[in-house]
């Protein structure tokens, strides 16, 4: 009796393990079919270096992209790595086949190298998209008279 048990136990634990896979299957089949509709952010670049600059320079920087979907794009916020990274973009719906930009401000003011990542969140196909910046702000010569 108890080998009997055992079996029906066996079987009802594979049973579930099968349904379960089932669902999980059928549950990301769907979302990958509601993702080929979606909007897709094609940027220009991800990555924008500065090079060396001036303390105090002009610290602006533009990300443009395109949707390259066929769903419209609203970009739900974007964030940085750093408070002294500010991002400005709009807040409007960008359209299959239009561009936009978002602006990235540095804060120039702090001497030496940086590396900062600002994260895109979107209802586009990829829904967080990571850009970035680099590159050194020089300290200020001296003129000794």
């Amino acid at each position: 009796m108890n080998f009997s048990m055992n079996t029906i136990q066996t079987t009802k634990s594979k049973l579930l393990l099968i349904f379960c896979l089932f669902v999980y299957a059928t549950n990301f089949s769907q979302e990958v079919a509601t993702n080929a509709n979606a909007g897709v952010l094609s940027f220009k670049t991800d990555e924008i270096d500065y090079g060396s600059i001036q303390q105090n320079a002009d610290g602006e920087r533009t990300f443009t992209f395109t949707n390259t979907g066929k769903s419209p794009i609203v970009i739900s916020n974007v964030t940085t790595s750093c408070g002294c990274t500010v991002p400005s973009y709009s807040r409007e719906a960008i359209l299959p086949g239009k561009s936009s930009d978002i602006k990235v401000k540095y804060a120039t003011n702090r001497i030496g190298a940086f590396k900062k990542t600002i994260t895109v969140i979107s209802n586009a196909s990829e829904t967080n998209k990571v850009l970035r910046i680099k590159g050194v702000v020089l300290t200020p010569e001296v003129t000794v008279k």
